[in-house]
């Protein structure tokens, strides 16, 4: 899954790309590595995992969910940032 992702997003870090497969395939986790397509290391489903991963981990998505923003708005308000770091990540 990570070899997949470094394939995916030739720019993304080593270390960050096990981190998603690792979370993404956590059991019982419900998450889309747990999928069929996710097992089957479906590119879509693995670029949601990479796209979840950005918003946790590089927007301030969470701190706006916490602090009440709806969770549509705070996908549109972080939406920017997460293409500026897909873009990097694929090079």
């Amino acid at each position: 899954m990570a070899e997949l992702i470094g394939r995916l997003f030739p720019n993304c870090p080593a270390e960050r790309a096990t981190a998603i497969a690792r979370h993404t395939g956590l059991r019982g986790s419900g998450r889309v590595g747990r999928s069929a397509a996710g097992r089957a290391l479906d590119e879509e489903a693995l670029t949601r995992a990479v796209i979840a991963s950005i918003r946790h981990e590089d927007t301030e998505y969470d701190e706006l969910l916490m602090s009440g923003v709806e969770r549509e708005a705070a996908r549109e308000k972080i939406r920017t940032k997460i293409d500026s770091v897909l873009d990097q990540w694929r090079g």
